[in-house]
C-alpha cells in the first residue's frame, strides 16, 4: 500500500483530498503547511507527495525544490488554484521544477485518483486487480 503525503493549507480540501485516497486504499498522513509537511517527510518514508503550491510559511514551490534535493526520487503531484499567478503558471513551474502530474483546483475525486495512479504507476495501485494495467 502506497504511502501519500498531503500538504494542504486549507482543512476542507486537505480532509477531502485524504478521504478519497484512503477510500481507495492508500495510506494517507497530512500536513497543514510547507514547513510541517517537510519535518514529515524527514521522519516518513512516503511513496507520494501531494502539495498545494500556494501556502502560508513555506510555499509548494519551495517544498518540492527541498524534496527533490533531500529525495531525488520521491514522486510529487503539485495542485494549486492560483494566487498572484494563474494556476496554469504555477502548476507548470512546479513540473519543471519536478512534479511529476498537476491538478487545477478544483478537481474532481476521479482526476485526483487517475493522477496518483498514473504517478505511482498501476501495480502500485490499491484498487488494481490481477491484470489490470
Amino acid at each position: 500500500m502506497a504511502k501519500i503525503l498531503i500538504i494542504e493549507d486549507e482543512a476542507p480540501m486537505r480532509k477531502l483530498v485524504g478521504e478519497f485516497l484512503r477510500l481507495a486504499g492508500y495510506e494517507t498522513v497530512t500536513a497543514s503547511n510547507g514547513v510541517e509537511g517537510m519535518e514529515l517527510a524527514k521522519e516518513i518514508q512516503f511513496d507520494l507527495v501531494i502539495t498545494d503550491i500556494i501556502m502560508p510559511e513555506k510555499e509548494g514551490i519551495e517544498v518540492i525544490m527541498d524534496l527533490r534535493r533531500q529525495q531525488p526520487g520521491l514522486r510529487i503531484i503539485a495542485m494549486s488554484g492560483g494566487g498572484r499567478l494563474s494556476a496554469d503558471d504555477c502548476l507548470k513551474l512546479a513540473r519543471k521544477l519536478g512534479a511529476k502530474a498537476t491538478l487545477a483546483k478544483p478537481f474532481s475525486g476521479a482526476e485526483l485518483l487517475a493522477a496518483v495512479a498514473a504517478v505511482l504507476g498501476a501495480q502500485e495501485s490499491p484498487t488494481a486487480g490481477p491484470g489490470a494495467a
